[in-house]
């Protein structure tokens, strides 16, 4: 009898631990907002929307950006498992390898846009109640580093 107590008490607390243990989901409609993030060297844009669809370890990501430099959209699918994907911006080839750390999804990037290589991470964070997406890069290429912090909010 007292096995069995043991052992639905082990199983309760098993269960209870199970949300801890789920990675968060970053799916959703989100929109930047510009007052929260910061862009380093480079022009905030007037506008920026990703829409998430993210079923781990798969992860697909559809872009929409306006500003100075005109608009643009792309779309991106990844997978979270550590085995390298590779999409295609303006015409080259990228290549990112995502992994989780804890409840941060890390993301490590390469490229080359014309004769100009450059290297990529990302870290991805979600709030707690699941209403901001923030995304802490850090870029560098033979024109320089630079750091942006990007602040989503779920629509």
């Amino acid at each position: 009898m007292v096995f069995k107590r043991y052992l639905v008490s082990l199983a309760v607390l098993t269960l209870a631990a199970l949300p801890v243990l789920a990675k968060p989901n970053f799916s959703g409609d989100w929109k930047l907002n510009a007052s929260k993030s910061s862009f380093g060297q480079m022009p905030a844009p007037s506008g920026m929307t990703n829409k998430i669809t993210h079923a781990d370890p798969k992860l697909a990501s559809h872009v929409k950006q306006s500003g100075d430099q005109g608009d643009f959209e792309f779309d991106s699918n990844y997978t979270t498992d550590g085995k390298e994907c590779t999409n295609e911006i303006f015409g080259s080839p990228i290549k990112s390898t995502l992994k989780w750390d804890g409840d941060t999804l890390l993301i490590d990037t390469k490229g080359q846009f014309g004769d100009s290589e450059f290297t990529g991470q990302e870290k991805w964070t979600l709030s707690d109640d699941g209403k901001t997406l923030t995304i802490i890069r850090h870029f560098k290429s033979s024109m320089g580093e630079d750091d942006h912090k990007l602040v989503f909010e779920k629509q």
